[in-house]
């Protein structure tokens, strides 16, 4: 009977929200767990690109929560320096995934290359004298009128 006269005080609309955003925390919630769970050896283990993704995560999500925090507290938080602070790890995010981009874009092998350009531009000329140079039996044709 105590929750018919809570639902009461409120509209059902607010009830959608708050239904919402408890799904929201709860989501958030085992995201953080999850988190918290890797521990400092494991976290050492890691490459330094895997450390610092999974530290800038850690950073944004607990930015993000606090940007929860002010909108649930009435404050304007583009208005607060948590904006820039969120503004600043997506910068180093963006870094980030450039540097991972980088590694898998692929490499030139300048051999090959040059290989490569040196049989796209053979010249007949050249082909016509080594092969007048290698076969010097070989008689010559001639065009007759």
């Amino acid at each position: 009977m105590a929750e018919e006269s809570s639902a009461e005080e409120y509209p059902m609309e607010i009830d959608e929200f708050l239904t919402g955003f408890q799904s929201s925390v709860n989501n958030v919630q085992s995201v953080i767990q999850t988190l918290m769970s890797v521990s400092k050896s494991e976290h050492l283990k890691l490459d330094p690109l895997e450390q610092a993704k999974l530290d800038l995560m850690s950073a944004y999500t607990l930015n993000s929560l606090f940007w929860m925090y002010l909108v649930t507290q009435g404050i304007n938080p583009k208005e607060h320096g948590i904006k820039q602070e969120l503004e600043r790890i997506r910068t180093y995010m963006n870094r980030v995934k450039e540097i991972t981009d980088k590694k898998k874009a692929a490499r030139l092998d300048k051999d090959a290359a040059s290989r490569f350009v040196r049989n796209a531009l053979w010249d007949a000329e050249e082909s016509k004298a080594k092969g007048d140079a290698e076969n010097p039996h070989k008689a010559k044709q001639r065009k007759l009128n």
